[in-house]
């Protein structure tokens, strides 16, 4: 049939408009069901409903029909028939771009794709498509408006009935059938929530970024703790919301970072932020929620989780990640009922915090990292799975990842040549045992310090020597200077203090001597070998002057163990018995975050406060031994040799901590003091007194320990 020329006209009433056809007046006959529509240089083919509310030569269009053709009310255009070839044009798969039509009546409801796909083949089965077609959907009492985003031909072998030759073949225009497939795509920064099979995997950009690298980020030693981080705060994010929903997983809502100060857990939190590609987290230091006025700290933890409470009430499972970092979170999360006083501010703030991160309208969208050096303060219930679940203890760093930390913090002076070639990192690595990153930063620092110091002029005025300065360098001897004179680590050995005990050196006058530095050089290579070991304890006994102190110091020495501490009286004069033992406690907590350690407990009975008469000793501290030197280092946390030192009474064949009531620990009871070195070494001008040394066997339950008390 010939092209004629139709006037455009409103669609007459809302519910054609749901139609997606064209309307053209029942009793004009002259088209088939499909015609093409010319609109200046473009093309557009419709689908026609005749109905009797629309006049003859007139063709009605809805809104959206004349937004995408460009079509204006009361304008002429031309109108012809419009043939589908059903071999090529029949859809295959129809993926569309779907949105509310008005954003007022958006709501957080998720809509099932495949009820809503069966409803688009239902109400426009048979129609015609073209890409960047709009057209309006009713579903669930709501209008959506769809936009045609890619089309695939159905393969002409399979409407012949065969098997298909598997190509797909895109068109620009279709024909919708019943046994098409629609694929609903969520439109950009839309707020409706789509479940069910019929939808593309979601775009969702991955949170990590693609070109974060440890090392730019200033970040070394840490390798593994970010490996369990992404595994189980940030693996299950990068997946799209569908397939978590089909697996019915929970996304981890809380990290505890907590260890040594100076081990990177502030930097870790400060650098997070650069490892995403998403919002920035909001980093917030415990001590800044609390205000003096009444409700105000809880109101500061409510802002907090503002943005994420909005954004999942808008979005659902779509909902961006936020983060939220918590500096010194003992600050404000101490257990409840511990703090002095009755307004109880503490714990309303704990309180507000478990009720955002886990309560009754909990957030799915959050991720609440928390930083401590004390995370014994911390309330429990914070602790539990789904609050605060994963606590990672960020250690000292190993030999390799000192050798990151150092590589880090030397990078730009080897870019600009001011890194003398005598600098070997992996040297200055085996020789920080035990530095935290902290310490590392603070070594380099003092070596450049001593190097640019060379280069100053020391005269009336200060000045630098410019003459000199352009070969500056940092050397080798800068560092070693540094590391002898400067930076100490504070989980490392004190050599004054060990030092002092042994001043005069050890004379081996004889075999007891020997035998018991052979001994000991045994129980510490059991330290370091054995797996069955990780705790040593060792009682060295002897009267008084004999020289135990200074044998267990040596050994000690000799041990090369980066971690050594000498627990001796003198540094607890005036101290309260409970004082003793958390000082006690902390020289053992410190020993178990190396991973090799020894502890030597100088003078037991003036620990314990013995005097023989009565007899009186300090019963809590004697406790508190006894369960430290039996008690191995936390599993993968390294091993420890614990050194007792006691002397003997005036009783027969009994020390003041055998008269304190603890025969069995000399004994060789299990898990305590497992070995015991008789050492009745003199060192008087008269020369040697009566020698005897005997060694008491370990028991058969291999030790743990290795402690030598004096």
């Amino acid at each position: 049939m010939s092209t004629r020329v139709m006037q455009t006209a409103r669609c007459p009433s809302d519910e054609l408009s749901l139609t997606n056809c064209a309307i053209v007046s029942d009793k004009d006959q002259h088209f088939e069901q499909h015609v093409i529509v010319r609109n200046s240089a473009h093309k557009y083919v419709f689908t026609l409903k005749p109905h009797s509310s629309v006049n003859i030569n007139t063709i009605a269009f809805s809104q959206a029909q004349r937004k995408w053709a460009g079509i204006i009310i009361g304008q002429e255009i031309e109108v012809s028939n419009y043939t589908f070839d059903k071999s090529k044009q029949c859809v295959s798969s129809m993926t569309v771009e779907i949105d509310f039509l008005q954003k007022k009546h958006a709501d957080s409801k998720a809509y099932d794709t495949d009820k809503m796909a069966a409803e688009v083949l239902q109400s426009f089965n048979n129609q015609a498509f073209s890409v960047g077609q709009q057209l309006v959907l009713s579903f669930c009492e709501k209008l959506f408006i769809l936009v045609v985003k890619d089309m695939e031909a159905m393969d002409p072998s399979i409407l012949r009935g065969g098997h298909g030759s598997g190509k797909k073949q895109k068109i620009d225009i279709g024909l919708l059938v019943a046994n098409s497939q629609v694929i609903f795509e969520k439109a950009e920064n839309s707020s409706v929530i789509l479940a069910g099979k019929s939808k593309t995997r979601e775009s969702r950009q991955s949170i990590i970024s693609p070109d974060w690298n440890f090392e730019r980020m200033g970040i070394g030693g840490l390798d593994k703790e970010f490996s369990d981080i992404f595994r189980r705060a940030f693996a299950s994010r990068v997946f799209p919301p569908d397939i978590v929903e089909q697996m019915g997983c929970k996304h981890v809502k809380g990290i505890l970072l907590y260890g040594p100060p100076g081990c990177g857990k502030t930097l870790m939190a400060r650098q997070i932020g650069k490892m995403l590609k998403a919002r920035e987290p909001k980093i917030v230091n415990g001590p800044e929620i609390l205000n003096k006025y009444v409700g105000e700290s809880e109101a500061n933890i409510r802002k907090l989780f503002a943005d994420a409470e909005d954004e999942q009430k808008r979005l659902g499972a779509n909902s961006g990640l936020h983060i939220i970092i918590f500096d010194e979170i003992d600050a404000i999360c101490k257990q409840r009922g511990s703090m002095a006083g009755s307004t109880g501010v503490h714990d309303t703030v704990v309180n507000q915090l478990l009720s955002k991160i886990d309560g009754v309208e909990q957030l799915n969208n959050i991720l609440v990292i928390g930083m401590t050096n004390r995370p014994d303060l911390i309330d429990e219930a914070l602790l539990r799975p789904g609050r605060l679940e994963v606590k990672m203890e960020i250690g000292l760093p190993d030999e390799t990842g000192r050798i990151q930390i150092l590589n880090i913090h030397t990078a730009r002076m080897r870019e600009n040549k001011l890194l003398a070639s005598d600098v070997d990192v992996k040297e200055l690595a085996v020789e920080t045992k035990n530095y935290s990153g902290a310490e590392l930063e603070g070594l380099v620092r003092a070596a450049q310090s001593t190097a640019m110091n060379r280069h100053i002029k020391a005269s009336n005025t200060v000045e630098v020597n410019m003459e000199t300065a352009e070969k500056l360098q940092v050397s080798r001897i800068d560092f070693m200077a540094s590391l002898n004179n400067d930076i100490k680590p504070a989980f490392g050995t004190n050599q004054e203090d060990y030092a002092s005990y042994i001043m005069n050196g050890i004379i081996r006058w004889g075999d007891p001597v020997s035998a018991a530095l052979e001994d000991g050089e045994l129980l510490v290579q059991q330290t370091k070998n054995s797996d069955r070991t990780p705790l040593v304890s060792v009682l060295l006994e002897g009267p008084p002057n004999s020289g135990k102190t200074a044998l267990a110091a040596k050994i000690s020495e000799d041990s090369q163990f980066p971690f050594i501490k000498i627990c001796s009286p003198d540094k607890m004069i005036g101290h309260s018995e409970i004082a003793k033992c958390q000082a006690i406690k902390k020289i053992f907590e410190d020993a178990y975050k190396s991973q090799l350690s020894c502890v030597v407990v100088d003078d037991i009975e003036r620990l314990l406060d013995y005097v023989p008469i009565g007899p009186r000793f300090s019963n809590m501290v004697l406790q508190a031994l006894l369960v430290l030197l039996k008690k191995p280092p936390p599993k993968q946390r390294g091993r420890n040799c614990s050194y007792g030192e006691r002397f003997w009474c005036e009783w027969t064949g009994a020390s003041c901590l055998r008269g304190a009531g603890q025969t069995d620990c000399v004994q060789g009871e299990k898990g305590q003091l497992r070995s015991e070195l008789h050492a009745a070494v003199s060192w008087r001008c008269t020369g040697p007194a009566e020698m005897g040394v005997c060694s008491q066997s370990p028991s058969q339950q291999s030790a743990q320990h290795a402690a030598v008390s004096v």
